[in-house]
């Protein structure tokens, strides 16, 4: 793979889309001393993106950015989704690292491309699933993996937020099919990230879908009903929703196996609710990092620190990436099944 950097080198960043996940990457980049920012990138005009704090060239393309001959190690990309695979082409073609914000594209296809290219150019291709990093993730995945609860039974994984006209507004790439993709892509990969990174892949899959109060903000569905089988055992389900009137109310994912039951729940599965395991005491958790808050809506935690240490610590040898491109490839895999049921049954009505 790619040589590595020095300890004493500081990775040098550029990010790509300077809406609220951009900026938060850049101030991330910024807190993290092992590493530098030094470029940011949009489309628009750099006095509409409220990047004031950032003391950086800013350029107004991407192809600019890569042929300005700024010292690069890695690039961020957090555009609209359905640019995700061309800029990290890009990006890859120019022998950078890429940071990619999920999903990684919105295809399987598409983003097997990408993953060649990383691999052609011997470059890292790191998947933001900031979500891992939670104490209830960290300690789920402990629990799973020491198969403490036995033979897995069922999981059930609900989702159910709030995105109204006020996240939806016209003129934006979200809620637009191509920029888009659709609610699981934007809203909920990264809790089917979590599911997939617990209990492995899905087949057998069926599933309900519908439009509540998204006919004239979106182009797809805004909620959901979908059952599966589990490849390693058991069975599960994704209930979804982006309908819930005004605030979230809760992501959460319960899992009943022969030894025990656990539910992580919370607005962004970030508590545990309840844990009762045959001969098992639950430790004492960190507290988890509160929700990215843009206002009038809320996101998921606000772990992105993480990410960033990660890619320092990979590019210097000490560790590996959290969210492979592989994993990220799953996802995006994993949800155009999922689409491939609603597309069969489930039209959009304008």
């Amino acid at each position: 793979m790619a040589k590595l950097k020095s300890e004493n080198d500081k990775i040098k960043f550029a990010v790509v889309g300077c809406g609220h996940i951009g900026k938060r990457h850049a101030e991330m980049i910024i807190r993290n001393p092992e590493a530098e920012l030094i470029a940011l990138c949009d489309i628009k005009p750099k006095t509409e993106l409220g990047i004031e704090v950032f003391n950086v060239p800013f350029l107004n393309s991407i192809d600019e950015l890569l042929a300005s001959g700024l010292d690069i190690d890695v690039v961020n990309v957090c555009t609209p989704n359905g640019l995700h695979v061309e800029h990290s082409f890009k990006c890859l073609n120019a022998f950078k690292h890429v940071v990619c914000e999920k999903p990684m594209g919105l295809t399987k296809s598409s983003v097997e491309q990408v993953i060649y290219k990383s691999l052609q150019v011997s470059k890292h291709l790191f998947l933001v699933m900031q979500n891992r990093y939670s104490p209830p993730s960290v300690w789920i995945k402990d629990v799973i993996e020491k198969k403490t609860l036995g033979e897995i039974f069922l999981v059930q994984l609900n989702c159910y937020w709030n995105r109204d006209e006020r996240y939806y507004k016209k003129g934006q790439w979200k809620g637009d099919q191509e920029l888009d993709g659709g609610t699981l892509f934007t809203q909920f990969s990264h809790f089917i990230d979590i599911m997939y990174w617990l209990f492995g892949d899905i087949n057998d899959i069926q599933g309900v879908f519908s439009d509540n109060n998204h006919k004239d903000l979106t182009d797809f569905e805004d909620s959901g009903f979908v059952n599966f089988k589990f490849i390693n055992g058991g069975i599960g389900c994704i209930n979804y929703s982006t309908s819930v009137w005004d605030i979230n109310l809760e992501s959460s994912i319960t899992i009943i196996g022969s030894k025990g039951s656990i539910k992580i729940g919370g607005q962004y599965m970030n508590e545990v609710e309840y844990c009762h395991i045959q001969n098992y005491t639950m430790p004492q958790l960190d507290p988890a990092n509160p929700a990215n808050d843009y206002g009038a809506y809320k996101g998921s935690a606000a772990n992105h620190h993480f990410v960033i240490q990660n890619v320092v610590d990979t590019l210097k040898g000490r560790t590996t990436i959290t969210t492979n491109a592989l994993e990220g490839l799953k996802i995006v895999e994993i949800i155009e099944r999922i689409y491939a049921v609603r597309d069969k049954k489930f039209i959009k009505k304008k």
